[in-house]
């Protein structure tokens, strides 16, 4: 079930009691994706996309071969990956933090949103690697999109698959999807996926091009079911809380 309208749920951690792990060093850095696995369920359900992070002074081996391009999907291909010179420092180290995130339950295509993912988590990594690169966390907001649907029995999945691959594609150009996530149907063929992007106006651009035209126009062939929610992932400084609501006309 989606959230209710108005619902608000926040998570506070107090940095006195839990303090950053990590010793401040130096920019986090990236192996190249194609060390890393391109399974689905390793990239959904057991955050693989963390591995590409290494940290510290000392570079790994295999140094030689990193980038700038991280993995911010289940995909790992080329023009899925997430250039992170495009974004400043906050939206990259959110990007960098949201590599770990994984559902926490099994029901999590009709359990509510916040209750799915291990948000905690993310947030304790982020306020990490804030430290470890010298960065003050200051109060942001991000934009997040849900989509849970049900889709007909005996479709096409390979058409939806290819639908939603063209779809990241085109979102990811736009440069500010920092997360692309997305389940496994259940035996009742219900589903949840879900974007959090750097702000409302980057959803815009990267959902308003030929490819989600086309997806959108095949919805009906493919979908019984379509709910659409929009919400705001709000931390505060330092990453010393957290909230996720409904998304309003005040925070436009």
């Amino acid at each position: 079930m989606a959230l209710a309208a108005g619902s608000v749920v926040q998570t506070k951690t107090s940095l006195a009691a839990n303090p950053a792990k990590v010793t401040p060093t130096r920019t986090t850095s990236l192996f190249h994706h194609s060390l890393i696995t391109k399974d689905f369920e390793l990239l959904k359900f057991h955050a693989a996309a963390s591995l590409q992070l290494q940290f510290g002074k000392r570079r790994h081996e295999k140094a030689a071969t990193s980038d700038d391009r991280l993995i911010a999907s289940p995909y790992n291909d080329e023009l899925h990956l997430l250039d992170l010179r495009r974004l400043d420092t906050p939206n990259q180290l959110l990007a960098k933090a949201l590599t770990i995130l994984k559902p926490i339950r099994e029901d999590y295509a009709t359990a509510p949103y916040i209750e799915s993912f291990n948000w905690q988590a993310v947030i304790d990594f982020l306020r990490d690697l804030a430290v470890a690169e010298g960065y003050r966390w200051k109060k942001q907001k991000f934009y997040v999109v849900t989509f849970r649907s049900k889709l007909y029995p005996d479709i096409d999945l390979q058409r939806l698959h290819d639908l939603d691959v063209l779809s990241h594609q085109e979102a990811v150009a736009s440069g500010g999807l920092l997360k692309y996530w997305f389940g496994t149907k259940n035996q009742s063929h219900q589903n949840l996926a879900t974007c959090l992007w750097r702000s409302r106006e980057d959803a815009r651009a990267g959902g308003t091009g030929p490819r989600h035209k086309n997806a959108r126009a095949a919805a009906r062939e493919l979908y019984d079911t379509i709910d659409f929610t929009t919400l705001k992932l709000v931390i505060d400084d330092d990453a010393s809380s957290w909230q996720i609501s409904d998304w309003t006309d005040e925070d436009v």
